[in-house]
């Protein structure tokens, strides 16, 4: 199958691996402007491939990888997608959140992109790790080894020094900012926004129907002055922030997405953190019995976790690609696509 990737950052990285490594998929593009004319290989830390990063789409694509953010652009993503569905491609992409769960996506959004695929019989999925498999297709598929369950937690635990995006860390997650001013990651309604759609599904598996959606948060300043590859985050500014989008039913917390992030692993030692010490796990804790609790901890590029995040979240989508090709045009979500073994690729 022809695929291209489309974006040449984190997620572009990670996409462009996972495509090559997939023995059904060809890669035979990657979109990309600001490193154009670079080999896509070499840019993906993998051997040259002799193929060059270009701002234009290669033509003919059976799929396309689309990684480019769409979080401060959601318009020009949703407009990119809708033009390769209607030309017959399916797509892949974790940019757009409200897509993750396509039933609750509001209409304006939703419906061009199923038109799209209804033109060019074409399908569409969107997912990612946190939110994506972290918080939907893993915790459910766990509940299937528990007896009974009281609730469930879905954790993300990282330290964002490790995270070389400063303008996500200090403009979104406000990491470095002022403490008498709210991030805009967990301004009233936007967690929701990012995350309602994962408690839904959830819900959804497990046949439950939330009361209401709630949100929880919690900073903490630093204590003295954090320098790391981003530059100085100065004591008294934020250095700690913890959050939870908690689907209630029956006045409890039945399903938890919790975010635990830190810009030094000094800061709030009573907050949870990964079992090993490490700078970065997904945990999944099943209240209930028996009580379970599973961590998963990926590294790639050099031993990094963030790295390591990314490249689940590229090779879930990416190993979904044969699967939508032989599905029935439309939009899927976490529960309608299953979870693909690496056939092929021992």
């Amino acid at each position: 199958m022809r695929v291209a990737v489309w974006g040449t950052g984190n997620m572009g990285r990670a996409g462009i691996r996972a495509v090559v490594a997939h023995p059904q998929l060809d890669l035979v593009g990657v979109v990309g402007r600001s490193r154009a004319g670079e080999d896509a290989g070499v840019l993906a830390d993998l051997e040259p491939l002799g193929i060059t990063v270009s701002p234009d789409l290669p033509e003919g694509l059976d799929a396309l990888a689309y990684m480019a953010s769409g979080d401060i652009r959601p318009d020009d993503a949703a407009a990119d997608i809708a033009g390769c569905l209607r030309a017959g491609a399916v797509v892949v992409t974790p940019s757009i959140y409200a897509l993750y769960d396509p039933s609750s996506a509001p209409a304006s959004l939703r419906r061009p992109l199923e038109d799209a695929c209804t033109e060019g019989g074409s399908a569409l999925f969107v997912s990612g790790i946190d939110p994506g498999w972290g918080n939907d297709i893993l915790p459910v598929l766990l509940t299937g080894i528990a007896s009974a369950v009281t609730q469930v937690r879905c954790q993300e635990l990282f330290d964002y020094s490790t995270y070389d995006q400063p303008d996500a860390v200090r403009n979104s997650v406000g990491m470095g900012g002022p403490m008498d001013s709210t991030p805009i990651m967990v301004a009233p309604g936007i967690p929701t926004m990012i995350w309602g759609g994962q408690l839904r599904l959830m819900a959804r598996a497990l046949g439950i129907e939330l009361d209401e959606i709630r949100e929880q948060v919690e900073r903490r300043a630093l204590d003295e002055d954090v320098t790391n590859v981003m530059g100085l985050f100065e004591k008294g500014t934020q250095g700690g922030l913890r959050f939870e989008i908690q689907g209630i039913v029956g006045g409890r917390a039945k399903l938890v997405v919790e975010h635990v992030t830190r810009i030094s692993p000094e800061v709030a030692p009573d907050w949870p953190s990964p079992p090993d010490g490490g700078a970065g796990a997904h945990r999944i804790v099943l209240e209930g019995r028996p009580r379970i609790e599973v961590t998963i901890e990926a590294t790639d590029e050099g031993g990094n976790r963030a790295a390591g995040g990314n490249a689940t979240a590229a090779a879930r989508l990416v190993n979904a690609i044969p699967w939508l090709r032989d599905a029935k045009p439309g939009l899927y979500d976490a529960l309608d696509v299953p979870l693909m073994p690496a056939v092929g690729k021992l």
